[in-house]
């Protein structure tokens, strides 16, 4: 891939990682705060769910985050753009929808499938 290429991709990383280092603080800043006194079981409930979908949501951002963080430094080792897997090249399409990606569509699918080990 070309140096310009991977500027491109490097810059879209980067505001992805800041984007996502930011909801990431804000969830686990709400989940610190201290909770209001709330007398009502279905409130209770509520409150309870909403700091569940936080939680989760922030344990997904954060796997993400690793991910970009392992793409940058794939395309300072100059191998990003490579499956990982078969070392084909990534298509450019998928690259553009899911730059931290790490596999082919072919190798993802086996991935998914549970026949290739990750």
């Amino acid at each position: 891939m070309d140096s310009k290429k991977l500027g491109y991709f490097r810059e879209k990383l980067i505001q992805k990682q800041l984007s996502l280092s930011d909801m990431v603080q804000r969830t686990e800043g709400y989940g610190r705060e201290k909770e209001p006194e709330i007398q009502d079981v279905a409130d209770m409930a509520v409150e309870s769910y909403t700091k569940e979908f936080n939680f989760g949501k922030s344990s997904g951002d954060r796997h993400i985050l690793q991910q970009i963080q392992e793409a940058l430094d794939r395309i300072r080792d100059k191998s990003y753009g490579e499956c990982v897997n078969c070392g084909n090249p990534i298509q450019p399409k998928r690259l553009e929808a899911v730059p931290w990606t790490r596999h082919c569509l072919q190798c993802q699918g086996l991935l998914e499938k549970g026949l290739l080990n990750d």
